[in-house]
């Protein structure tokens, strides 16, 4: 559970700091990503709220996806099911590999963007992403023979 405190102690810190008001609603939204450690559509984020707040739309909650997404709070993939987010690790900074069949998600540390050069010199990077998507190993073991050839 202390994990689960912290992701949402990082999260509400970094909606403060960009000056939003910490309401019930947001709090419920870092609770459910902290508690949840997965990949959740915003469908599924919009039925979860809608039991504690029936009077909430998908509107208002795909919109503090987004922007939640924006601010670093959530990250946000374009998995082989549709857009989903997942709770950021704030702390520090890490890639991902992820699994396209049942979406395991593993990180790692080595940063690629230490190899790249060249780049124009008018282009000033604010942040990135770097994620690998294939098979993990439990999935690649039960999976057909003619999706381990590709």
């Amino acid at each position: 559970m202390g994990t689960h405190k912290h992701t949402i102690d990082e999260m509400l810190r970094a909606m403060a700091q960009k000056g939003w008001r910490i309401t019930e609603q947001r709090r419920s939204l870092a609770t459910l990503f902290a508690e949840s450690g997965s990949y959740l559509s915003p469908k599924d984020v919009y039925e979860y709220m809608k039991v504690k707040y029936p009077g909430v739309s998908f509107d208002t909650v795909y919109r503090n996806l987004r922007l939640l997404s924006e601010m670093g709070v959530l990250e946000q993939f374009h998995l082989t099911d549709g857009l989903k987010f997942k709770a950021s690790c704030l702390s520090h900074h890490h890639h991902h590999m992820i699994c396209v069949s049942c979406e395991k998600t593993v990180t790692f540390e080595f940063c690629p963007m230490k190899l790249v050069q060249d780049l124009p010199e008018n282009f000033e990077i604010q942040s990135h992403r770097f994620e690998i998507f294939g098979y993990c190993s439990d999935c690649k073991s039960s999976a057909s023979p003619e999706r381990v050839e590709h």
